[in-house]
């Protein structure tokens, strides 16, 4: 049976890892996950390479879980935007205005965590990039079925194209993400977010 002192010690190493990971996140999305040196890592977390490696496998084991946790941070995001609202067009609304909030107000530092592993894995780091793309799969998926459910229910046109409006709703965002951020202004998210607010009221019903 463990000790009382065994016990103490075990939630002390998970909660430095948890700090480790709140940390590394906000290092990788704002440096990049291959720009990110251990060296920084040091530097951001307070430990030596052996005290990270106590927790983290490698270099990639700690990239992986921060991602993860930069991904839930943002889902966070969208789970109380989207709490209590059952109609499809409210729902589609709330999406937006999270991704509205992004280039000003970033669950992580360094701006949409998904697009900034997106972008950096492509050729990189093939396991980061898998991630990445279920990321994709589950938030194109989510729409879809939000489309669709909301079409059954006679409140979206049903002569919406899901796959087509999903594509074009997801491309948008993810693009006035970037353009905010290359550009240092949100006007271009601004925007977008105003001409994607019309386009979900004109297939509402």
């Amino acid at each position: 049976m463990p000790t009382r002192q065994h016990a103490s010690a075990k939630r002390k190493g998970e909660r430095t890892r948890e700090q480790v990971v709140v940390q590394a996140a906000a290092l990788f999305n704002q440096l990049g996950y291959q720009g990110a040196s251990m060296s920084d890592i040091m530097q951001a977390t307070g430990l030596k390479k052996g005290g990270i490696y106590r927790h983290f496998e490698s270099k990639q084991a700690l990239m992986l879980a921060a991602f993860d946790y930069s991904v839930a941070e943002l889902g966070e995001r969208f789970r109380r935007a989207l709490s209590g609202k059952r109609h499809a067009g409210e729902r589609l609304h709330a999406v937006v205005d999270v991704y509205a909030r992004l280039p000003v107000d970033p669950p992580v530092p360094g701006g949409c965590p998904v697009l900034n592993a997106a972008i950096e894995s492509d050729d990189a780091d093939p396991v980061l990039k898998a991630r990445v793309q279920q990321v994709m799969r589950d938030w194109h998926a989510f729409l879809k079925r939000t489309l669709r459910e909301g079409q059954q229910r006679a409140e979206i046109s049903a002569d919406v194209d899901v796959e087509h409006f999903t594509t074009l709703l997801i491309a948008a965002l993810e693009g006035a993400v970037m353009l905010s951020k290359l550009l240092g202004t949100p006007s271009a998210m601004r925007r977008v977010a105003h001409e994607l607010h019309e386009m979900i009221r004109g297939v509402e019903r």
